[in-house]
């Protein structure tokens, strides 16, 4: 993990140094929102996925700074006053709140077409970077993490089903997850049953990540990545008020093991069960 981190650090500060002119706010600004800290979840996926289907992390660098471009967009804009409205973002204050309002949709806006033209860049097969390109596309988009944001805003203070809270979970949260594992299989070049089994890992991890950030919601501190309480307060359904605590942690683990049954299938099985049990064990 620390290998991969420190990795996908030093490349984020390359494909983000400012360029000279009036215009370099911008880059403070995406800066800003890229540094503020995180485990680098999604990225470390693509690297661990890559060297898991026989191919070299190197080669998965772009497609994974990529996703954390659009990973990071995505909370800049979840932060602005007209979606979830938060101050503080891994307790520092959120992009809106230093930059503005009009530069964090920017930044945001930046981060978002930039990560297409640093996938792009990757020195793999051409057939590959487009298959990356397409399925990041497809994921962050309208059938993947912005059709999960559109249902979490319409569902806002109403009661929804248990079928409609997991669609919104399965697309905002699992879709950037599952594009993590698979972006990295379409860099090593995986076969399709391996793709399959990333696939599935990806969702279930998705879902039992998810559970575990409602539980956090509820029962964790300072240091959790959002403030805690903020899904009550714009009252959202969860899985822990949908199911209660004791309930939702049985749902959580339960998705960790159908997660680890699928890594058990993938080379280098015992990262992505590490992972899996470290992410639902987690306290922030």
């Amino acid at each position: 993990m620390n290998r991969y981190k420190s990795m996908i650090e030093t490349a984020l500060k390359e494909y983000l140094a400012p360029l000279s002119g009036p215009h370099q706010t911008i880059y403070d600004a995406m800066n800003h929102a890229v540094s503020a800290g995180g485990k680098r979840i999604r990225p470390t996926l693509t690297l661990a996925a890559c060297v898991a289907c026989g191919g070299q992390k190197e080669d998965a660098l772009p497609f994974a700074c990529a996703l954390e471009m659009i990973h990071t967009y995505s909370l800049i804009h979840d932060d602005l006053p007209c979606m979830d409205d938060d101050d503080f973002r891994r307790g520092k204050p959120t992009c809106h709140k230093v930059y503005g309002e009009a530069m964090a949709v920017l930044a945001g806006d930046a981060l978002l077409t930039l990560a297409f033209e640093t996938a792009a860049k990757a020195t793999l097969p051409a057939e590959r970077i487009v298959k990356g390109i397409q399925l990041l596309s497809h994921l962050a988009g309208t059938e993947g993490m912005i059709g999960g944001q559109v249902v979490d805003m319409k569902s806002e203070g109403k009661s929804i089903s248990v079928e409609t809270l997991t669609f919104l979970h399965q697309h905002k949260t699992g879709a950037l997850l599952r594009a993590a594992v698979l972006l990295g299989g379409i860099a090593a070049g995986g076969t399709e049953e391996e793709l399959e089994q990333l696939n599935t890992y990806g969702e279930a991890l998705g879902l039992a990540f998810q559970i575990q950030d409602d539980i956090l919601d509820v029962t964790g501190t300072e240091t959790f990545g959002k403030p805690i309480g903020s899904d009550a307060e714009q009252g959202k359904t969860t899985f822990v008020t949908m199911f209660g605590l004791e309930q939702s942690g049985v749902l959580s683990r339960e998705y960790t093991e159908k997660a680890i049954q699928a890594a058990k299938k993938l080379k280098h099985a015992d990262f992505f069960i590490s992972l899996a049990e470290e992410l639902t064990n987690r306290s922030q």
